[in-house]
């Protein structure tokens, strides 16, 4: 099945010849299978169009897209939007008891699924023309899951509740205290209750113009929970939020689900993999079509979305899978300092903020955390300029290129425009478009009005200005908001790569865990009392930044085996009492929970290893691997001496050794069941 969307928004017909029209083959022959219609852009006939893909390369907008899906597919399609425009396959269907999570791309039908699920659309089967009533609808559906749920949301049988993704809108559609929104919706839970249970106790005779992002966040969720409803729906409930609240919305959320159907999107994966029970992923194209997976069990899904491959489907989404290191960056950063500071305070009357100092080296990514409202962006701005401290140290002779937290589109003109009309010998060198506006997707962008930008959007675009400037140092805020899971990943790629290779620095102030992982060399930790005073020390090295940084939020995370990406672990369970009691809250030290396993199976001995004999052959491979690991920490080149058999020296591959790079490319065995001699 072949299909051909036209991405209007990218779509500059004015300012084009009509390629699409003039090369076809099949116009060229007579054949109208490029055609344009009454607006002016281009129309695709599906039908006829043979898939050569001559109107895609020569469109300059990237503006076509032709698209071969699998036939299984064709009698799957739940919504369309017009012809060559977006369409979603398949739905999810929340469940009762646990909590239904959706992992995908922004642009590929995430929320447009909530809006048919909650019966706010009707889905049109395909049929743009002529759309189908809600007895067609149930009629197509009959016999399945979906039709069970829809027909009792068309009936009136089930009442839903949907907390919205721009929480930042909040404050344009309602106006008021906050105390005024949340008394209009008492019906679970008093306004009291909800104030203490989201922590909004301080700000309820605040205006809502006048909230944090975060408190925006809470509110919204608040709000949401508070109705009495049959089903929720949560469209990126973390957003703004630090990671200590961040897993107390997840906890809230799955307390929710004990006797509510409930629906999760969410794109940090560290708080959807504590979130979630089941998790389908979604992939497609943006603008083009988006397609549902079945629902699989939240670790499944997130290694198979990092991994970007579908077995079952034999679908690649991904060019390469994403990839996580286990063991922490270097501590040792040998270059001289690019700026210090020391003894910084500054005091607001309400609010006071301490650094106790520290220093940024030239080449640096600093990742700065901490619970909201302890003076994070405050420092920045000191950096920056934009505030001066009222005591203290600062050698701030230096360039400082600052990307705010929150992020408006008031700008009366195209991206281009924007862009070139500021840093125009930057944004036009091949070494900035293929570093930053590339990997970000800057270019499909640039002939949007900037006014016009999705959230996500807008924070690409700032993050694109931000290193455009011509600065020392680089300061973002906050620059994971709004990004979907694969914008997070590239944003980070982004940003260090581009701190290495022109030699500037980074600080970068954010919450998703992922996300600093990837962007950061060290970490400076924020605490102190929220909203009152604010404390900052570092910067650290990644292993005690992460350690201090998690000891006081009382969070351990572990590795997945198979991706190395971090994981939250149960509050105590036995991997939390023991990372807890060695003092490691994120990075495995030398490998240990490789070795705590390794330990069980292996005793190591001068000049090899013992195995036992129910786990010889088909297990030493994996063996070697795990003690490598265990040894010298992540797998990398090396050699490990000869294997032992019950106290026997058996012969390797290579008589006498084990070329650990070949090890690589030979499946690795997984342990049986069997339990190892003592």
């Amino acid at each position: 099945m072949r299909i051909a969307a036209v991405l209007a928004d990218r779509c500059q017909n004015r300012k084009c010849n009509h390629e699409c029209e003039r090369f076809c083959p099949l116009n060229r022959t007579g054949v109208e299978c490029v055609t344009f219609g009454e607006k002016g852009k281009p129309v695709i006939s599906e039908t006829l169009c043979q898939g050569c893909g001559i109107c895609v390369n020569k469109c300059q907008f990237d503006a076509i897209k032709i698209i071969g899906l699998a036939d299984e597919l064709q009698g799957e399609m739940i919504h369309r939007y017009g012809e060559n425009a977006f369409r979603l396959y398949r739905l999810p269907v929340p469940k009762k008891g646990i909590v239904t999570g959706i992992l995908g791309p922004n642009g590929i039908g995430k929320t447009t699924a909530i809006r048919m699920l909650s019966g706010t659309e009707i889905p049109n089967l395909g049929n743009y023309e002529n759309p189908p009533s809600k007895e067609e609808v149930l009629k197509h559906f009959a016999g399945t899951e979906l039709h069970d749920f829809l027909e009792n949301v068309y009936a009136g049988n089930v009442k839903t509740a949907i907390k919205p993704q721009y929480v930042d809108k909040l404050p344009l559609a309602v106006k008021g205290v906050v105390r005024d929104l949340l008394s209009k919706v008492q019906e679970r839970m008093t306004m009291e209750e909800a104030a203490k249970l989201f922590d909004l106790e301080d700000v309820l005779d605040r205006e809502l113009s006048k909230l944090s992002g975060g408190e925006l966040q809470r509110l919204a969720m608040a709000a949401t929970v508070m109705k009495e409803a049959d089903v929720y729906f949560f469209d990126e409930p973390t957003s703004y939020l630090d990671i200590h609240q961040r897993v107390r919305m997840a906890r809230i959320i799955k307390q929710l689900s004990v006797d509510k159907q409930v629906m999760v999107i969410e794109h940090d994966l560290a708080i959807l993999d504590f979130l979630a029970d089941n998790v389908s992923v979604v992939y497609g194209s943006e603008g083009a079509f988006g397609v549902f997976t079945l629902a699989r069990q939240v670790r499944t899904a997130i290694n198979v979305y990092l991994d970007g491959y579908l077995p079952e489907e034999n679908i690649r989404f991904r060019e390469r899978p994403i990839e996580f290191e286990a063991s922490p960056p270097r501590g040792d950063w040998q270059t001289a300092d690019l700026i210090s500071f020391s003894n910084l305070h500054k005091d607001f009357g309400e609010f006071q903020l301490d650094i106790t100092g520290g220093s940024v080296k030239i080449g640096e990514s600093v990742g700065i955390v901490g619970p909201n409202a302890t003076g994070k962006t405050t420092f920045v701005k000191i950096l920056a300029g934009a505030i001066e401290s009222d005591s203290g140290e600062l050698d701030n002779q230096v360039k400082v290129s600052y990307k705010p937290q929150y992020i408006t589109g008031d700008y009366e003109g195209t991206v281009r425009d924007l862009l070139f009309g500021k840093y125009y010998d930057t944004v036009s060198s091949g070494f900035f478009n293929g570093e930053v506006i590339e990997p970000l997707g800057i270019k499909y962008l640039f002939d949007k009005e900037v006014s016009t930008l999705s959230g996500g959007e807008l924070q690409r675009v700032a993050i694109t200005m931000c290193l455009a400037a011509e600065a020392d140092i680089y300061l973002f805020d906050e620059p994971s908001a709004y990004l979907d899971s694969n914008q997070r990943m590239n944003a980070a790629k982004t940003i260090r790569r581009m701190m290495e290779k022109t030699g500037r620095s980074g600080m970068i102030v954010d919450h998703d865990i992922y996300f600093l992982d990837m962007v950061s060399d060290s970490m400076m930790v924020f605490g102190g009392e929220p909203g009152s005073h604010g404390i900052g020390d570092g910067p650290f090295d990644m292993r005690e930044g992460m350690n201090r940084f998690l000891g006081a939020v009382d969070i351990t995370f572990r590795r997945d085996a198979d991706t190395h990406r971090p994981r939250i672990n149960k509050p105590e369970s036995r991997l939390d009492r023991e990372q807890k009691s060695k003092g490691e809250y994120y990075y495995s030290r030398g490998g240990s929970q490789q070795r705590d396993h390794v330990d069980r199976y292996v005793n190591c001995i001068p000049g090899g290893i013992q195995v036992p004999r129910m786990h010889h052959e088909r297990h030493i491979k994996r063996l070697a691997v795990l003690v490598h690991e265990a040894v010298e920490g992540p797998m990398g080149s090396g050699f490990l001496p000869g294997l032992h058999l019950d106290g026997r020296r058996h012969p390797t591959a290579d008589d006498h050794e084990i070329d650990l790079l070949e090890l690589l490319r030979i499946p690795v065995l997984e342990f049986g069941e069997e339990k190892p001699v003592p």
